[in-house]
């Protein structure tokens, strides 16, 4: 069964849908060395090559996205994550959520990845769901066919899937969201 919401996950000094990828290159750098410096979170470990290999990422999926019919209105995706998965709260220090009913989106502003955007993009396991970018008609079937996976790896232990990544490819649905949550 598809979940009836999407779940956005943030710190709560900093807002929702606040977007490393929004930012030039050089001034999301800055960022990641400042998160790595005050050891921010989960943001504070990535790779020194994450704002590099995330861009590429985010090109990959938006090309397979207007493949299959998208018309996405942003370059970048804000991301959320298909039914809640409160272990990707624990990423920040005082971690927030918020949800927004799927009926919200329309299948030219949300796409879909099985995992999160770098295992699903990038790992070589021979899963018949890696390098794929879904849609909305195609989220019933692939949920039918894998299952969330919050309910069969809820600790991580069978690999890297943890949620459904949904690719927010325009911000007209989340403004209302983003303007009733106080900073």
């Amino acid at each position: 069964m598809v979940p009836d919401a999407l779940y956005h996950y943030y710190e709560q000094s900093r807002g929702p849908f606040r977007n490393l990828s929004d930012l030039l290159q050089d001034e999301a750098e800055a960022v990641m060395v400042l998160l790595r410096q005050q050891r921010d979170g989960f943001a504070s470990e990535r790779n020194a090559d994450y704002i590099a290999v995330r861009r590429e990422l985010e090109d990959r999926v938006r090309q397979r996205f207007i493949a299959k019919g998208g018309q996405p209105q942003r370059e970048r995706p804000h991301y959320m994550t298909v039914g809640a998965c409160e272990w990707v709260k624990g990423w920040y220090t005082h971690g927030c959520a918020l949800s927004i009913l799927l009926t919200r989106f329309t299948p030219e502003q949300v796409s879909f990845t099985y995992g999160d955007l770098f295992p699903a993009m990038r790992y070589g396991d021979g899963k018949p769901y890696r390098q794929q970018v879904y849609t909305l008609p195609e989220l019933p079937e692939l949920i039918a066919t894998y299952d969330l996976p919050q309910v069969w790896n809820a600790d991580g232990r069978q690999g890297p899937d943890r949620y459904i990544e949904a690719q927010i490819w325009d911000d007209a649905p989340l403004s209302a969201y983003r303007a009733s949550v106080s900073r």
